[in-house]
């Protein structure tokens, strides 16, 4: 278990320092994280993807995030990436590293720390055993969000729908008041609106929502561009409460008209952000001083 833990944590260190040199070297750890679902050729989206159940918490997580996590945590200890504020950038060393000969067992894990090879190992297990730990701590810190993805998929479609018709009216979009609101066969369009980008351009913009338990597969991105046909609209927006497959994500990006994809965890950036049937609750944490021993 352990031997498998670490290869996973090195292969992930590799699949890092690619999506940031991909993405420009300076993002947050979910843009890294995203990319390396999207786009990994070594890491599958079902792997960043897989769901579990904490038997301590009754919680839901994902294991690949506390494997990340430690990545992430491994490559700034030892110099190829800097953290600050919630960014993370490429140094020096990292930008310059090469890549196809890169090995995170002989050029990361020796210089964590200047103890022997067995102390390392033991310690290795002792960060395997607290991941988890660390993992129910952040889904614990986050739980609204998962209480939001939670509320969104026991919604009917109906309400699904609405939810989405209004949260993209506060993103400033004129949603249409007819077009998809009396179930009918509209085309295959959940709303239609408008976007003013300027004083003298307005956008047609489709919409098409999907409250769905499993990733959004690229057919049904095909299918939305089809019905976009019918209202002529220039471009169009998909949003889902799970995620789209890399399928999808290509397939949306093709052709002359680009779908918007906005996933749950974008949905929950949107609704913290425009305060969407949220309240913001101050809490507190309290730091080491308060637990440690005198």
């Amino acid at each position: 278990m352990a031997n498998r833990q670490i290869n996973i944590e090195n292969l992930t260190m590799k699949e890092i320092l690619i999506a940031m040199r991909r993405l420009g070297g300076q993002v947050t750890r979910r843009e890294i994280c995203s990319d390396i679902r999207d786009n990994s050729v070594a890491i599958s989206e079902q792997e960043v993807n897989e769901v579990k159940v904490s038997k301590k918490t009754g919680n839901k997580y994902k294991p690949f995030d506390y494997t990340f996590n430690y990545a992430v945590m491994y490559l700034v200890r030892t110099g190829f990436l800097t953290e600050d504020d919630h960014q993370v950038e490429l140094s020096e060393k990292g930008r310059k590293v090469d890549l196809d000969t890169f090995d995170p067992e002989k050029d990361v894990r020796p210089f964590l720390e200047d103890n022997d090879s067995q102390e390392l190992k033991k310690k290795n297990l002792a960060e395997i055993d607290s991941a988890k730990e660390t993992t129910d701590e952040d889904t614990e810190e986050d739980q609204w969000r998962q209480d939001l993805l939670d509320a969104l998929m026991k919604m009917s479609p109906k309400k699904f729908e609405l939810f989405c018709r209004g949260l993209l009216t506060k993103m400033g979009i004129d949603v249409d008041k007819t077009v998809g609101v009396n179930y009918v066969a509209d085309g295959g369009l959940d709303g239609f609106g408008y976007v003013r980008s300027n004083d003298y351009r307005t956008t047609r913009v489709a919409l098409q929502a999907k409250r769905w338990q499993s990733n959004v597969p690229a057919p049904e991105i095909d299918k939305f561009r089809g019905a976009m046909d019918k209202y002529n609209a220039e471009f169009g927006i998909f949003i889902t409460n799970s995620d789209f497959t890399r399928g999808a994500i290509k397939t949306a990006r093709q052709g002359t008209r680009i779908i918007t994809l906005i996933d749950g965890e974008e949905i929950c950036d949107l609704v913290a952000k425009y305060n969407y049937y949220v309240e913001p609750v101050t809490t507190y944490r309290l730091k080491p001083f308060y637990t440690e021993k005198d």
